[in-house]
């Protein structure tokens, strides 16, 4: 097991973190005990653990606020022959009646995907307070995405590391993505309410509040066309601060909450049915109550509808409002003409989520701005962009027309008239409009944050400058024959798989071998993801040839205490679980190798095998069914598997041209073994049919053709296999991957986006820290801004 840090260790780590900002060690404890009794109450004696995370997480943001105001005031003053030029109000009044305003802004993924970042301080200090290094179990991350850790939080780090001035949008749910339990086998969803004790990093903005419209009619009059009885839901912001790494940059990510509104059915209250009102408050604030679990699959639900025109029409209203702005503090609308629009916004949409955005900035210009068609759709064409995630048509958002003209009618008609005029095929006409963009993560989180140890060694080597650069770690090529550094990365290696087992061990009450090579599959669960493929490479591997494979059923209360091997289903990765896997992810065991090759076990169990420990992990949504059913039939096998007397020692799993399925099926013997035994009921013997839709989908509606795939997945998993037992040349080949992976980055992801889609150059300009005089900071400024001119 691994040993504690020591004092200069978690120095060492601190150091490539390389905070900003905790000038003063004790002015932080002041700043910590001031929390503690005057935002929490609370004194020592009667104090929880909670209770120390939240004190120490508003001390933090307290160090985070004077960058905050800084870099607006930085955004709004800077040269205009810089990038991002322009005057663009962000907030007419702070708190504390500071007054501050910001440069233009890329209003980036107007999403309902967006994640929130927290600023690597907060380990910092836990190291001080014993109780405090599990601090990830006190607050939870507002788990708003489709998707574990949701490629937003990665850009928005990036783009306030980048120096770029954005905003993030989405919105505020009360309930995120489902916690999941499995129970029987099956996946079972909870709802996940992480806002009960709060969230300290947020600021609610309700001097921001604005209207949104649904339902009504729409009326052709001589001034233009109008969007009347109209019902009206408020959108509530709440801000988030978004820090840079290591330049005074702080962004902002806001979230719009529904609220109702004060006169909502006043009628029915003031007639008595006080029941009546309240519940229509509630109705109308159900729309940011919780978020769609379906990601890969549209639901066409009217709720749904409306949490994507509530998002889109909020964000849109607060862009054109500091538009119009002149500067900080006025509460008019100076600017009138939208001809420099494109030039001072850009809008990514996120995905088709909200694709309504287009017609809603339409409506605006048309109905509000009274803008002819020409100049508006001019205009709205040059100021979005758009990122489609994929191609499957499940996946794509197709809305009853019925329903759109119910709920949004004056958007239908725009809809149509945009139809009408641009039936032509675009893509031809303009193919420059296609791009590819190559998601990347942010190091700072994924690298810093969940494997220091890695993190410091790869500085050790080439420096810190990789943290912003990690295109840098192609440096580490020099280092594959370094025969001290294939040890050390070994180490580093093996310790993280040591941390992860410890956890499993105490969390899932599940005993691994560190030892053994780590696979790791953790994905939401689809048919393409090829957890079926993992299946059947696992059945493969524990039965082939196996003369009575229903004898394992004898024998399935015999647990073995302790395995070399083990393969484990984990429900719900929360996000420490997440980042513990992250350790092994990073050190090169890598997300797409699947389950362990040990052809033959049931055939030679005498026989030496590679020990190799096969985590999978994951959702699926809770309307798909075959994705459930691949859960099922994961932990299903392991039920099998890892109960196996002969097996048991050896695997365990806990939770899998013209194509012709047949062929394949008749043409390879292991993979017909599988196959039957699926079929059969022999891992679902209290229910034989359970698998047979499963295996039905396999032969006659198999998209991705698993059975084409399935002999030369063996193959590789054989060299896999052979590659781990020479342990010198699997951490060359580790070395060699992670030199890799700088391309992976989601700051070359952002500068792409920035230079080819926003035309904007991001900025290395450091901010001067609050704690600066501001005339002493605008001369740094100045000096620093020349000095880069003349590079």
């Amino acid at each position: 097991m691994s040993r504690p840090l020591t004092d200069q260790e978690k120095r060492k780590q601190i150091s490539i973190r390389g905070i900003v900002g905790v000038e003063n060690v004790a002015e932080l404890k002041k700043g910590f005990n001031r929390h503690l009794h005057f935002t929490l109450v609370k004194d020592r004696n009667v104090a929880t653990t909670r209770d120390y995370y939240f004190a120490l997480a508003h001390t933090v943001r307290d160090h985070l606020v004077g960058r905050w105001i800084r870099t607006q005031q930085y955004y709004y003053e800077k040269d205009p022959k810089l990038p991002l030029q322009g005057e663009e109000e962000i907030d007419r009044r702070a708190e504390s009646d500071v007054t501050f305003t910001a440069g233009s802004f890329v209003h980036v993924g107007i999403t309902q995907k967006s994640m929130f970042c927290k600023s690597g301080a907060v380990w910092i200090v836990l190291h001080d307070r014993t109780d405090l290094d599990n601090s990830k179990q006190f607050w939870k991350v507002p788990n708003f995405a489709n998707c574990l850790e949701g490629r937003t939080s990665c850009f928005l780090d990036s783009m306030a590391t980048l120096g770029l001035a954005a905003y993030g949008y989405g919105i505020r749910y009360e309930y995120g993505i489902f916690n999941q339990k499995i129970r029987d086998g099956w996946q079972v969803e909870e709802a996940d309410d992480w806002l009960r004790h709060g969230n300290p990093w947020e600021k609610a903005r309700p001097e921001y509040m604005l209207p949104i419209h649904f339902y009504g009619r729409v009326e052709h009059t001589q001034t233009g066309v109008k969007w009347v009885d109209t019902q009206v839901v408020l959108a509530l912001p709440y801000d988030t601060p978004v820090p840079g790494y290591m330049n005074n940059t702080v962004n902002t990510m806001r979230l719009w909450s529904a609220r109702a509104p004060n006169d909502f059915n006043l009628r029915d209250f003031n007639v008595g049915d006080y029941i009546q009102a309240v519940l229509d408050r509630n109705l109308a604030e159900n729309i940011s109550r919780v978020l769609y679990p379906n990601d890969n699959f549209f639901e066409g639900k009217e709720l749904r509808l409306k949490q994507e025109y509530f998002v889109v029409a909020a964000t849109l209203q607060d862009i054109i409002r500091r538009f119009k702005a002149s500067k900080f503090g006025s509460t008019e609308s100076v600017r009138t003409a939208f001809d420099s629009f494109p030039d001072q916004v850009a809008i990514q949409l996120n995905d088709t989520h909200p694709a309504l955005a287009i017609p809603e900035l339409m409506r605006v210009f048309l109905d509000i701005e009274r803008l002819p068609w020409e100049k508006a759709w001019d205009i709205t064409t040059r100021t979005f962009a758009y990122t489609n995630h994929t191609v499957l048509p499940e996946a794509l958002e197709r809305w009853p027309v019925e329903l759109v003209e119910k709920l949004l009618p004056r958007h239908l008609q725009i809809i149509y008239e945009i139809n009408q005029r641009h039936l032509d095929d675009f893509a031809e006409l303009e193919p420059e409009k296609f791009q590819n963009k190559t998601n990347g993560i942010t190091p700072r989180r994924w690298l810093l944050l969940c494997n220091p140890g890695l993190a410091e060694l790869i500085a050790e080597k080439i420096g810190e400058e990789y943290v912003k650069d990690l295109s840098q770690l192609t440096k580490l090529h020099r280092f594959v024959n370094d025969e001290i550094f294939i040890r050390e990365v070994a180490k580093v290696k093996q310790e993280n798989k040591v941390k992860f087992a410890q956890y499993l061990e105490k969390e899932y009450k599940v005993k691994i071998n560190p030892a053994s090579m780590f696979d790791v599959h953790v994905k939401r669960i689809h048919e393409y993801k090829r957890q079926l493929m993992n299946c059947l490479h696992i059945i493969t591997m524990t039965s082939e040839k196996a003369s009575d494979p229903f004898s394992l059923l004898q024998n399935l209360n015999q647990v073995p205490e302790m395995d070399p091997t083990f393969i484990a289903f984990l429900p719900t990765l929360e996000k420490c679980v997440q980042t513990v896997l992250c350790y092994q992810l990073w050190a090169g065991d890598g997300v797409d190798k699947w389950a362990e090759e040990m052809k033959g076990i049931k055939r030679d169990p005498m026989k030496l095998f590679v020990p190799r420990t096969v985590i999978i992990g994951g959702k699926a949504a809770p309307g798909y069914h075959m994705a459930k059913m691949i859960i099922k039939l994961i932990t299903s096998i392991g039920h099998v598997v890892n109960n196996d007397p002969v097996v048991g020692n050896k695997l365990k799993d806990l939770a899998l041209h013209r194509y012709n399925a047949q062929e394949y099926y008749d043409r390879l013997p292991e993979l017909k073994q599988v196959i039957d035994q699926i079929k059969s009921g022999f891992f679902s013997p209290k229910d034989p049919d359970m698998f047979r839709d499963m295996v039905n989908m396999l032969f006659h509606h198999d998209r991705f053709k698993v059975f084409a795939d399935y002999e030369a997945y063996v193959k590789c998993q054989d060299k896999v296999s052979q590659l781990y037992m020479n342990t010198k040349e699997w951490t060359k080949m580790v070395i060699r991957n992670i030199a890799s992976s700088g391309k992976f980055s989601s700051d070359r992801t952002i500068k792409e986006y920035a230079r080819d889609i926003w035309h904007v150059e991001p900025s290395d300009l450091k901010i001067p820290p609050p704690n600066v005089p501001r005339d002493v900071a605008d001369e740094m400024l100045a000096n620093d801004t020349a000095e880069k001119l003349h590079m």
